[in-house]
């Protein structure tokens, strides 16, 4: 079949990308799925920085690709094999497929799926196809969705079947930004009532975390942004300090503005100073976590004295660290009971044709979560 696609044929054109247009709106082909693969009539699609740091070049990928990754979308065919889905069905898209068979994923954690890493890293879909074509030239997925499109062929270990009744600009955001920053702290920093945390931070990811250590029952979350308006939505969501990192002078001041050092601390902005800024607000005997995915040539040294003499424990967190099918409807469910008011982090919504103008908007660093609307 015949769509229109953003396709992404030049990493690292300068912004702003409305006049530079990295990512070219064309019509493309689409193969019909194959076995253990859905068609998929994409509804909304989430703006991440994810997207973003492959344009500008952080995270080489194969070209030319069809980017996007977080989506909300209804089923519009299956391929053999998929017996538990139905055209209608809706679903959220999960930017790593699991396999259920190698190691990783037979001990509980999807998110490190090895056949999955490597499909993704070859724009492939799990089964190692390509579906996307643009004449005779195949064109790459990105991590398995690539929903900057009308339709999308997914594997089916990269979907999740969620209710009707969730507006799909309200699913989307669960298959990447929810369960991205609530599954790092629920999942893998495992915040208790009566901890304490920072994030900095505060994309979609970020607030999601913040919304998540409310949720838990933390007694103190600092929030750190540079953006101020950011700052005063995350008060409202249940911060009880904000601090903006341009009116620190010190590491003393910096303590001071949080309320003393916390239990974890939490960088989702993927940058080094950024995870720094993590790591000096975290105690003695505490967690330093980060989810950000800066360019792979960015490093940190860590005082190896200090983690043994204090005890410290430096994670990593993709996917949310736990299994999207069951994570998803989890928090689904608090945001149904109002634990979770994740429909406060929708920002713009833009048309596929404004998807360029979209990335402005997201690497201004002032809006939320941002998302092309495909279909109504």
């Amino acid at each position: 079949m015949k769509m229109r696609a953003a396709v992404l044929r030049e990493m690292g054109l300068p912004a702003p990308y409305a006049q530079s247009r990295p990512l070219q709106v064309s019509e493309v082909e689409l193969d019909p799925p194959g076995f253990g693969e859905v068609l998929v009539k994409v509804k909304v699609a989430g703006l991440c920085h994810s997207d973003l740091s492959v344009i500008n070049g952080d995270r080489p990928r194969g070209l030319p690709m069809v980017l996007g990754h977080e989506s909300s979308g209804e089923v519009v065919e299956v391929g053999a094999g998929v017996d538990d889905l139905r055209p209608g069905d809706h679903v959220v898209t999960v930017f790593v497929p699991s396999c259920g068979c190698c190691e990783p994923c037979m001990s509980g954690r999807p998110a490190l799926c090895e056949p999955g890493a490597k499909a993704n890293t070859q724009g492939v879909l799990l089964g190692g196809e390509r579906r996307l074509h643009a004449g005779k030239e195949a064109l790459n997925h990105h991590l398995g969705v690539s929903c900057f499109a009308d339709y999308a062929v997914i594997s089916r270990r990269s979907l999740v079947k969620v209710h009707r009744d969730l507006s799909h600009r309200e699913a989307a955001l669960f298959g990447c930004a929810v369960l991205t920053g609530a599954g790092a702290v629920i999942n893998r920093a495992q915040i208790r009532a009566g901890d304490s945390m920072a994030i900095i931070g505060l994309g979609g990811v970020g607030l999601s975390g913040l919304l998540a250590a409310v949720a838990a029952g933390a007694r103190r979350v600092v929030a750190v942004e540079l953006d101020e308006d950011k700052l005063k939505l995350a008060k409202t969501l249940g911060a009880t300090h904000a601090v903006n990192p341009k009116n620190i002078q010190s590491d003393a001041e910096l303590l001071e503005a949080a309320g003393g050092p916390v239990d974890c601390g939490y960088d989702t902005a993927g940058g080094v100073r950024p995870f720094e800024t993590a790591y000096k607000l975290t105690r003695r005997g505490g967690m330093t976590i980060t989810s950000g995915l800066p360019h792979p040539k960015s490093a940190f040294a860590l005082p190896l004295s200090q983690m043994v003499g204090e005890e410290r424990d430096i994670r990593g967190s993709y996917l949310g660290s736990g299994v999207p099918s069951v994570d998803i409807a989890r928090y689904i469910d608090l945001y149904k009971a109002g634990r979770l008011p994740v429909d406060k982090l929708l920002g713009e919504a833009f048309t596929l044709d404004r998807v360029n103008e979209g990335f402005d908007h997201l690497a201004s660093g002032s809006g939320l979560r941002d998302c092309i609307v495909l279909d109504q």
